[in-house]
């Protein structure tokens, strides 16, 4: 008989799977030695009280009939002569339909418009050394797209358009850590990712898919009853009654071409705002009551919000023991954003903050119409430019000084690879972002104890948290509701937050084309 019981133990008992199975044993009245089968299910950090706990939900098994629930195994077809789907865009939407489009039975062509995930790191590199920025290569473009440089969190709060947990099947599948699939906020790290995505471009290759870097799509054809295919910028032509476009949040040449070919989209609310960095040891002692973290406790995060002048002001890709990355992908802009390695060991906590911006806060961009989100992003960002002496180096303010509207005359030591510049962001971000990240910050202050000082540097600007745009679609058949045979999909579309989230939309938009042949 398989059973499920849930306990705690202490952060050191924790760490043992020796304990944890002999805890798992006794609450579900087994006899230690006849344990068949042991699944951790869930695992999660309980620091409510002074006394930490680590929290277990476990799947054991006593009976040699009986079995815990095993991942499912991969089943890809041949697909090198089936019929072919474009998918432009290799970031998790991508990669993830283009894994299902294999198992269904249906040839992917990926289109990418960056470079392969190792060379995309030299690109990545230039960036903080060198201030270049190589707007079809760099921490938003490229294979893996945004998250594979930026993280790597898998966590996601929805759960009602797909399945979940076999994307996380699908990332262990493909060399990620076993963690994943329990911990309550799992984490790949930057540093594993790239192994990960190459891990599955064999798998997406093998199986006879194609996947072709430097590739920007810069058309699409099509007639009255739908998309033929896309056009790239070589001139090249890629047939096909199928695309999935999948292209991120920061495809803004996308938005404007199918702005331009009639593509149905609208206006999308979205979030604004700077990335605050602390010493992780400070957010380790208000997080864990004032008690040393020690061996067996990880880096503390956070996860914060608030309602400001009628506005969400929220912490958003929270990253402990991370570092500010720089996320611009035009080089006349500073795009700050966060990320963590697999051990999460940096001496710095990172996050963004930012605020909800609607379509009233937008009514001096008004002529920019369903594109009045991106008209505030390019003018932001362009600021935060000009204010770090038109380099990659990212205006910044210690964190009180910003609160109470003070110039910071010098800086904390930061992670952000291509140096601070000190600037008073207080003043120069839109009014209705400013004022009501200040007041957040006053009382995420009272929640947290120590958190709003000047040990802390806020950065500008998160810009980038999702899309301002969403392309219309068809919640059953996934495509475009005025372009048949395109399907939208992922966060450029506006469907998703996230790679996991992402990857689940992706892996729709495959299952809804299988579905339309009747593969499915």
């Amino acid at each position: 008989m398989v059973k499920e019981v849930s306990f705690s133990l202490p952060p050191e008992a924790s760490a043992d799977e020796k304990q944890i199975k002999m805890a798992a044993a006794l609450r579900a009245g087994i006899d230690p030695a006849q344990v068949t089968g042991f699944r951790i299910v869930r695992k999660s950090i309980d620091a409510r009280q002074r006394a930490i706990k680590v929290s277990f939900t476990i799947e054991i098994s006593e009976g040699e009939d009986d079995h815990v629930r095993e991942i499912e195994p991969l089943r890809f077809r041949d697909v090198s002569k089936a019929e072919e789907v474009i998918i432009t865009g290799a970031g998790p939407a991508g990669l993830f339909a283009a894994l299902r489009l294999c198992e269904l039975g249906l040839r992917p062509v990926i289109l990418e418009r960056g470079r392969d995930v190792s060379e995309r790191k030299k690109d990545i590199a230039r960036i903080s050394r060198e201030h270049v920025v190589d707007s079809d290569s760099n921490y938003c473009f490229g294979e893996g797209g945004a998250g594979a440089f930026s993280d790597g969190k898998l966590y996601t709060r929805s759960q009602k358009r797909g399945n979940n947990l076999r994307v996380l099947e699908l990332f262990r599948h493909h060399g990620a850590p076993e963690n994943i699939l329990y911990e309550s906020h799992p984490h790949i790290g930057s540093d594993k990712l790239p192994s990960i995505i190459s891990s599955i471009r064999k798998s997406i290759t093998d199986a006879g898919g194609l996947i072709l870097f430097n590739k920007r799509v810069t058309d699409i054809i099509c007639d009255g009853t739908g998309i033929k295919g896309v056009i790239t910028a070589g001139g090249e032509k890629f047939m096909s009654e199928n695309v999935i476009a999948a292209t991120g949040h920061s495809a803004r040449d996308i938005y404007e071409l199918f702005q331009k070919r009639g593509v149905a989209m609208a206006f999308k609310p979205f979030a604004m705002g700077v990335r605050v960095e602390h010493p992780q040891e400070l957010i380790d002692r208000i997080q864990y009551h004032g008690a040393e973290r020690g061996s067996y406790l990880p880096a503390a995060a956070y996860s914060l919000v608030q309602q400001v002048n009628g506005r969400g002001v929220w912490s958003f890709c929270m990253c402990p023991g991370g570092f500010i990355i720089p996320a611009a992908t035009s080089p006349e802009e500073v795009v700050v954003n966060g990320m963590s390695a697999s051990g999460r060991n940096s001496p710095y906590a990172n996050s963004g903050i930012v605020v909800e911006i609607r379509r009233e806060d937008l009514m001096d961009f008004s002529e920019a119409g369903e594109m009045a989100g991106l008209e505030l992003q390019r003018i932001v960002e362009r600021t935060a430019w000009e204010q770090g002496g038109c380099t990659q180096r990212a205006p910044a303010q210690r964190l009180a000084d910003f609160v109470d509207g003070r110039f910071s005359s010098s800086l904390p030591k930061a992670s952000y690879f291509p140096g601070i510049f000190p600037s008073a962001l207080h003043e120069w971000l839109p009014g209705f972002i400013s004022t009501r990240l200040r007041e957040g910050f006053r009382l995420f202050g009272r929640k947290m104890k120590g958190f709003v000082t000047n040990e802390a540097v806020v950065a500008g600007v998160e810009s980038r948290t999702s899309s301002p745009l969403r392309i219309l679609r068809d919640d059953i058949s996934m495509e475009s509701v005025n372009v048949k045979g395109l399907y939208p999909c992922g966060e450029g579309a506006g469907y998703a937050g996230g790679i996991v989230s992402s990857a689940v939309d992706g892996m729709r938009a495959a299952e809804a084309i299988a579905a339309k042949k009747g593969l499915l």
